[in-house]
This record gives structure tokens, sequence and C-alpha cells, in this order.
């Protein structure tokens, strides 16, 4: 009988008019109450927040890393343009290798459409040596290309110093070098010797990379007047480079493998590098999505630490539940208790994993040289997932707490 009543007086409190009313808890006393186990046990609290904010943290780095290396390539491809072409040689019906004809850069050029066209062409045979005292064997994977005065405005590339091949200097021993073979040759200036097809050849220029054209970057770079004359140049390219009007690009596509071989367009190639980067991107977007997959794992096991955390608490007090059931605290006031602080335990990892989590992402991204760019909507979600997983997490103890009859809290 005792424990019915005092059951009832924990659920229902009568006014003087003998009305019942329920007793109602305010919303910052919620919030204190929800507060009171992390502030009694902290350590214990910021162990089970970095669960989750170890889980919130990789994901947000995971897409915050994607989404600047997705800025970093729409930046170069806005400032590269998506409106350059490159024609190659394909096979023929034999399966041999094909070759485009000599006058390919004219023909191109006079597409409506084209606005500029350069090739290249490569000298097989030839190898490229700092000097005639290194070993043959050390090439260095450097190639010798034959490339026209205009090639460098066609693919967007840019000087880190000298002077491009121009009308004087494309008939005499003059390269312009690429960035890794200047690299890997040890040239630092312009003015230095190297051993071209065995022939001494002084650099007049030092490449950039060229996102557009990374070929470019391991050749050395001769005009076709010296190619002709010391290594017997054919004249035929290797590889033609065009650019259009943005407008323009499909119906060049179309026609370039008819112009320049009309008798067999199949054995023309066309292809457009900045697709190559948007591939590369792609990829780049499905190693993303394992990442984040294993940043979801994280954040479950966070959860579950969480859930451990608060069945560990409701064990741990229960006088303390027993003891406000018995001064009036109903069933609801005590779930809204510990639910509270088990979204609150989740706020503060989802909050401190948002903090790292950009962090990381601003580190990587300056250590590559990208913008950062880390969405809003992902650090709200990324927050709302935490507060979820909280809500969840604490469900099962606020309502087991809520179900302990206070005469057993107190006895026990």
């Amino acid at each position: 009988m005792g424990t019915a009543r005092t059951v009832r007086n924990a659920d229902m409190l009568r006014d003087t008019t003998g009305s019942e009313r329920r007793s109602r808890l305010l919303g910052r006393d919620v919030l204190h109450l929800g507060t009171t186990g992390l502030r009694a046990r902290p350590t214990r609290a910021i162990l089970s927040a970095l669960g989750i904010a170890i889980g919130i943290a990789a994901m947000i780095a995971v897409v915050g890393i994607s989404s600047s290396s997705q800025a970093k390539l729409n930046a170069q491809l806005a400032e590269l343009g998506t409106n350059l072409l490159t024609v190659q040689a394909g096979k023929n019906l034999f399966g041999q290798d094909a070759a485009l004809p000599e006058n390919t850069v004219g023909k191109v050029g006079l597409i409506d459409g084209v606005e500029q066209a350069g090739s290249t062409a490569v000298l097989e045979g030839l190898a490229v040596y700092r000097s005639s005292l290194i070993d043959p064997a050390q090439s260095g994977g450097l190639g010798v290309e034959v490339v026209t005065e205009g090639l460098l405005d066609v693919v967007g590339g840019t000087l880190a110093a000298g002077d491009w091949l121009n009308a004087a200097t494309a008939g005499y021993p003059t390269v312009v070098l690429g960035s890794k073979a200047a690299e890997r040759l040890g040239i630092v200036s312009i003015g230095s010797i190297i051993w071209l097809g065995e022939q001494q050849f002084t650099v007049v220029g030092i490449l950039d990379p060229v996102p557009l054209a990374p070929e470019l970057d391991t050749s050395a770079m001769i005009g076709a007047a010296v190619a002709t004359d010391r290594f017997g140049f054919n004249g035929k390219p290797t590889i033609v480079y065009e650019r259009s009007t943005e407008e323009s690009v499909a119906d060049v596509r179309a026609l370039l493998p008819r112009t320049v071989n009309p008798s067999a367009p199949e054995e023309v190639s066309v292809s457009r590098p900045s697709d190559a980067l948007a591939a590369k991107n792609a990829a780049d977007q499905a190693f993303t999505g394992l990442l984040l997959g294993l940043g979801s794992v994280a954040l479950l096991v966070g959860g579950i630490g969480v859930a451990n955390t608060m069945v560990i608490s409701v064990l741990e007090r229960r006088r303390e539940i027993g003891l406000r059931r018995a001064l009036g605290a109903t069933r609801g006031h005590i779930r809204s208790q510990f639910l509270t602080e088990a979204l609150l335990l989740s706020a503060l990892g989802g909050i401190a994993g948002a903090i790292i989590g950009t962090g990381v992402t601003s580190v990587v991204a300056g250590l590559n040289d990208w913008p950062t760019a880390v969405p809003p909507e992902v650090l709200l979600a990324g927050v709302g997932a935490t507060l979820v997983i909280g809500a969840i997490a604490g469900l099962y103890p606020a309502i087991r707490a809520a179900r302990t009859p206070p005469t057993s809290a107190l006895s026990g």
C-alpha cells in the first residue's frame, strides 16, 4: 500500500481544490540535470565523447579534403579551359600504327571555330643527358620532341625561366626543357649546355608543369628547322593540339578525323585532356566513398560507447533515481534527464569532431595548395547525425532509468 502511494505521489500532485495536475519540469532544469552526470564524471564524459568526435572528424575531413580537391580542379579547369582537343594517329586496318600527314596543323586551323593549333613530334632514338660523360643507360626516361612556335599558348603553358622557341632560336641548337626534364638533368637556369642526340644544345627556357599536356614535362623540345637539319625530321606530327571556342568544341571534335585524314578518318584519334583530369577526380571520389564508410564505422563505435556509458550511469545512480522519484519526479522527468545527458554527450563529441575535421581539412588543403572547402551542410549534417546517434544510444538507458521502482532503487 505504501509503495503504491509513493509511486502515485511521484506521478501526481494535488492542489488545494482536490483536482490533480501533473508535475512539470522546466527546460532549464532538464538541462541542468542533464549536465549533472557529465560534470560529476568529466573524464568518462570526455572519453565517451571522443569516440563520437573521431567518427565525425573522419567523415568531415574526408568530405572536406575531397571538396577542396574538387574546388582546385574546378579552378584549374576554369583557368586552363575545357576547349583543348588533341589529335593523334591511331591504328590502321591491319593493326599497325598510322601516321598524321605533314600538313595536319594547317588543315586543323582551317576548321570553323578553331582559334589556335600547334603540334609536337617525337624523335625516336634520341636521348638527353646532362653531359657526354653520363652513362648512356641513365637516360632518365626523357624524350626529344619537335614543337611548333605556337604550342605554348595552345596548351596554356607558362615558363619558369627563359623564353619559348621563336623563329630565330628554332633554327639553332637550342632547347626548352619540361619541368621534370630540367629537374632530372639538374638544370636550374638558362644558358646551360646539355647533350642531346650526341650533340650540344643550349637551354633557352624551362617550363612550369603543364596540366593539360603532361607529356611535355618529361621532354626536351627543339625547333623543326634544327630537327630537320641535324636529325632528319620528316615533318609529320605525333600530336596536334587545338583550341576552339567553347560552343564549337563538339562540332570541331566531330570534324577533326575527316579533316585530318579524309580517306581514313577511323585512323585518327581525338581526345580532350580536361576529361582525363575529370576522370582522375572521379577516381578520387570513389576512394572518398570508401573512407566515408570507414568514418561511419568509427561513428557507430562511438555511439555504442555513449550507450555503454549511459547504461553504467543508470546503474551507478539508482539511489539518485529512487530519491527523485520519491520526491515527486515522474517517469517522464527521469527519461528526459538521461536522454538529455546522452544528447549533450553526443553533441559535445559532434562539435569537437566538426572542429577537428575542419582543422585537418585546412592543413591538408594548405599543404597541397588547395582552397579550403568544407560545405556548411556537411558540418550541420555531422552534428545532426551525432544528435540522432545520441538519442538512439540514450533511449534504452533513459527508459530503464524511468522504470526503476523508487523503493527498490532506494533499498539497493
